[in-house]
């Protein structure tokens, strides 16, 4: 049972180092992450090698639920693929765990997703 990291900027001008340094100090033991602006088909890749190397028991760790993906339903489904693995979703600056099975964190999530 790993914590793997997730980290994705979406424009040139934005840096990672502040979220792979958040995840880091969060125990992630690796850290998969996107800076592809304009090229969704490079984001689509980073986000699949996160989903192919993730286990059954493992966390996935964002800074923001908006990192793990460009829109409300794009994160819904990544959420929906980890769940069908055994894997958790925590979003650090939102508190939410998909572990915790709360129907809080369940409305949260759609409403963040917005």
């Amino acid at each position: 049972m790993s914590k793997i990291g997730f980290a994705r900027v979406s424009t040139v001008h934005q840096d990672l180092s502040d979220q792979i340094e958040r995840l880091e100090k969060n125990g992630c033991d690796r850290i998969f992450s996107g800076k592809h602006p304009g090229k969704a088909d490079a984001n689509k890749e980073a986000l699949a090698e996160l989903l192919d190397y993730v286990r059954d028991g493992d966390t996935v760790v964002v800074t923001k639920l908006d990192r793990f993906g460009r829109s409300l339903s794009q994160v819904l489904v990544h959420i929906e693929a980890l769940k069908e693995k055994g894997v958790n979703l925590i979003a650090l600056d939102q508190s939410i765990d998909t572990a915790s099975d709360n129907p809080m964190d369940k409305a949260m999530i759609h409403l963040l997703g917005m």
